[in-house]
């Protein structure tokens, strides 16, 4: 299929997606996208001018390649145009999605929505035109959203990356995500470290409180993960008491720091990264600290204290690939319990842990 922008005016009722950077990047099947249904140009200036000068259904960003200044060049394209603007974005850069559908420009958000990378075009196409009704709704007519289509294929989309209960990424997410971002750190010699932890001793307040208060400890846990982690870091349940979290470096802020003069240079195969160990000890204490409601609180004055047991394993140090990464943090986490609980530990130092607990 031709990259070529066609200047063509269509009719507002028309049903063409304007798609916009590397497509290769981001669809499975790049065949399938037919002339009929698309057309293509290679960067935002290009789409810029096409858009201004004809009538899209959809114009969908391929932030990879192009999220530098991304947020300058979506309010130029909402100057021109009022088409229905999608983000499509692998899942290390949904953060920058989020922001950018946030942001706002003129009373209009930069962007109506992102989808997760990859995609399949036939599915892509179905799911973007279910939103159209008698003709897309643009940033000032959402009313003619088919909202009921779009909230049904978002609402499958969560349950098939979340967990249910605490609302954190489920396993199969963490899993894809991993790989991902595994990827791309190797590209840009950066670096991935994956923490693996869980509730010391889990069963006995499932068997002395109950499974309402199980699920209490899991949904708090959850919450306080969250609120110790950096906004870009993924947080995931992976089974029962269970949790994962994924530390990276976040594409903007390392370029920021790659820029800065005064920044120090690190390597890729430096030593476990002081946010992951910080985010870690300040995830113990709050822990140690946390009141559940169902019984009173678990704290040191409480009916017991809650601890957990962790490893931490670093990509490219400790492991290449998301199997490897897995397998040495999970034997640092056997290290720890082994050696009475409460600590987490880094790969290749069982002899020492990073909580230094009172």
């Amino acid at each position: 299929m031709s990259a070529a922008v066609k200047h063509i005016s269509y009719d507002r009722d028309n049903r063409k997606i304007l798609l916009v950077g590397d497509v290769g990047r981001v669809f499975s099947d790049v065949n399938a996208l037919t002339d009929a249904r698309s057309e293509i140009c290679a960067d935002m200036s290009e789409a810029i001018d096409t858009a201004a000068g004809n009538s899209f259904a959809v114009i969908a960003v391929v932030m990879s390649g192009i999220s530098a200044g991304l947020s300058s060049d979506l309010k130029d394209l909402r100057d021109n145009c009022n088409s229905k603007i999608i983000l499509l974005a692998h899942m290390y850069e949904e953060p920058i999605a989020i922001r950018l559908v946030r942001s706002t420009h003129n009373d209009t958000s930069l962007a109506d929505d992102y989808f997760i990378c990859p995609l399949g075009a036939d599915k892509f196409y179905e799911s973007v035109m279910t939103a159209r009704g008698r003709g897309i709704a643009g940033p000032t007519s959402p009313a003619t959203i088919d909202t009921t289509t779009e909230t049904r294929i978002r609402y499958l989309e969560q349950l098939a990356t979340e967990d249910d209960l605490t609302g954190l990424k489920n396993r199969r997410y963490i899993w894809e995500f991993s790989r991902q971002i595994i990827d791309y750190a190797r590209k840009e010699n950066g670096r991935v470290t994956l923490l693996v932890f869980d509730i010391d001793d889990f069963k006995h307040y499932n068997d002395v409180y109950g499974h309402c208060t199980g699920d209490e400890i899991l949904k708090q846990a959850a919450v306080l993960m969250r609120r110790c982690c950096r906004s870009h870091d993924v947080v995931g349940r992976i089974g029962g008491d269970e949790f994962a979290v994924i530390f990276w470096d976040d594409p903007q802020q390392q370029r920021a720091a790659a820029s800065a003069k005064s920044q120090e240079r690190r390597s890729a195969n430096a030593d476990h990264p002081a946010e992951a160990i910080i985010i870690a000890k300040r995830f113990v204490q709050e822990l140690s600290k946390a009141e559940f409601s169902a019984f009173g609180g678990l704290g040191p004055e409480g009916k017991g204290v809650l601890t957990i047991s962790g490893g931490l394993a670093s990509s490219p140090r400790d492991g290449q690939t998301i199997e490897g990464l897995f397998q040495q943090a999970d034997k640092a986490l056997l290290e720890a319990k082994r050696s009475g609980k409460n600590r987490i530990y880094l790969v290749g130092k069982p002899q020492s842990d990073i909580t230094e607990i009172d």
